[in-house]
């Protein structure tokens, strides 16, 4: 992955206070998941999980009889990742410390495969991120959703905001113009969007056809 590993050493503990997620990004993580429509009993794979910040709105959906099987190449952000989930009492997560742009797809796949596959602003750290993407798409069912969050550059009257949003995508080792939603659109069918934060957060929700 392109994340910086001495960066998310030194900030995995406090990511969750640094990362602005309350008043701008946990608006993409909800919106996927809204969107993705997921059941309960659904078995889940996070790609580039973090601490797990997309947990409990995925637990909401899929209950204590699906799962949660959440990538990441951090030690030490798996590390809050499963205090997270240890301290909610969640027994089906399952944490897997990998390069989601270098890891067999075999290793990943349970019982034929995945019910959902969401990646939340992790694929725009990766410099291979279309491998990450191949490995999504590999292990997801057929008629399974995939669901991509990321950010651009602000559109519109909010374009005053491009160097705040430039600044945050620097510090967090992402590139603002990967634009990695963008194979959802090219590869996947009965795809749902959503623009949020004037543009700079980018949701996108495929399925897998049947015949896949």
């Amino acid at each position: 992955m392109r994340r910086r590993p001495a960066r998310y050493r030194a900030s995995a503990r406090f990511y969750d206070l640094i990362s602005a997620e309350w008043p701008v990004y946990r608006a993409g993580r909800i919106a996927a998941i809204n969107l993705m429509e997921l059941r309960p009993g659904d078995n889940v794979l996070d790609i580039g999980c973090g601490t797990g910040l997309n947990f409990s709105h995925l637990q909401r959906r899929i209950g204590p009889s699906g799962s949660i099987t959440a990538v990441d190449t951090s030690a030490q952000m798996l590390s809050q990742a499963r205090r997270r989930a240890d301290s909610a009492g969640w027994h089906n997560v399952r944490l897997v410390e990998a390069d989601a742009t270098a890891l067999d797809a075999d290793t990943l796949r349970a019982g034929g495969g995945f019910d959902a596959v969401i990646s939340t602003y992790a694929l725009s750290l990766m410099v291979n991120w279309p491998r990450a993407m191949s490995l999504m798409t590999v292990v997801t069912r057929p008629g399974g959703r995939l669901a991509v969050v990321d950010m651009q550059k602000p559109i519109g009257r909010a374009r005053a905001w491009t160097p705040l949003a430039r600044l945050a995508c620097w510090l967090g080792g992402s590139d603002i113009d990967a634009h990695p939603w963008t194979a959802v659109e090219s590869t996947l069918t009965d795809v749902r969007r959503a623009s949020l934060r004037g543009g700079h957060i980018q949701v996108r929700v495929g399925s897998l056809t049947q015949d896949s």
